[in-house]
């Protein structure tokens, strides 16, 4: 007899408007290490068709964050949810409507890119004729076509990043979770890679995007959530508008994460070298 996949539970107040759109939200996620406090009671959402950055100084907890909402740490306290359904009450179901980009492209490196999209393929539960038919087209489309003999551990780190973004869609998931994903990536790369963050936020999908780097956030965000020693200290909406205010973004992270004024350290340096 065949078993019956059990209904995620819904929670009365979970996050999803009249309309059915699908939010992934954070409620009040903590993170403690015995006595370290690394992320402190995090809430915020990322709505369908929206692209999130998530911006923070380091050991602020947004690496912490990320690897929650993915599922590889579980929270001390709080919860996550998705589409009116608790991470926890489903992981299996929850981890099958993700995908992942890490900052770091820790990938099977004696394996060639085709072998490596075939494994993650299979391990998602993907048939191996449809693997079969959409491992060369990635391949050729993500630039990587000429390398398929060569294993990865011949690869650059922005070669290995196209892999780990090809993995990270082969699925077809609902929500990209992408940790620095334009890292070591050449020019051409990057273009496509913002194309596709575009198109799949275009398609109602839902993208967080954790990164250090404004410029990025500025040109594919559409909301940033600022992170200062574990917890939210601000959110800001995001205008690609040309006349806007292009350093609002800075100055607010500088504010709330209380940086320090560099441009007295800068001069120092430049008069130091010019003496």
């Amino acid at each position: 007899m065949r078993r019956r996949r059990p209904v995620p539970i819904r929670a009365p107040d979970a996050a999803v408007d009249d309309s059915g759109s699908t939010v992934l939200e954070l409620r009040g996620i903590t993170k403690r290490y015995g006595g370290h406090l690394a992320v402190d009671h995090v809430s915020f959402s990322v709505g369908r068709g929206e692209v999130v950055g998530y911006l923070g100084p380091n050991g602020s907890g947004k690496s912490t964050t990320v690897n929650m909402v993915v599922g590889l740490l579980e929270p001390t306290s709080g919860s996550i949810w998705l589409d009116g359904a608790r991470q926890s009450d489903d992981p299996a179901g929850y981890k099958g409507r993700i995908g992942y980009v890490p900052e770091e492209p820790y990938l099977y490196t004696h394996l060639t890119a085709a072998e490596y999209l075939t494994l993650v393929g299979r391990l998602r539960g993907l048939a191996q004729a449809r693997l079969d038919a959409q491992v060369p087209e990635l391949l050729r489309l993500f630039l990587l076509w000429d390398s398929r003999y060569s294993t990865m551990a011949a690869y650059s780190k922005g070669m290995r990043q196209r892999v780990l973004l090809a993995a990270a869609l082969l699925h077809n998931p609902d929500v990209l979770v992408l940790d620095e994903p334009f890292s070591g990536l050449d020019v051409n790369a990057s273009l496509l890679f913002r194309a596709l963050l575009d198109l799949f936020a275009a398609a109602g999908r839902m993208i967080l995007f954790s990164t250090h780097r404004f410029d990025m956030v500025e040109k594919v965000c559409s909301r940033a959530v600022i992170l200062s020693a574990g917890r939210v200290a601000a959110e800001h909406a995001v205008t690609r508008d040309a006349g806007g205010d292009r350093d609002a973004l800075e100055r607010l992270f500088v504010r709330v994460t209380a940086q320090d004024d560099y441009q007295p350290v800068a001069r120092r340096i430049l008069d130091l070298v010019q003496a």
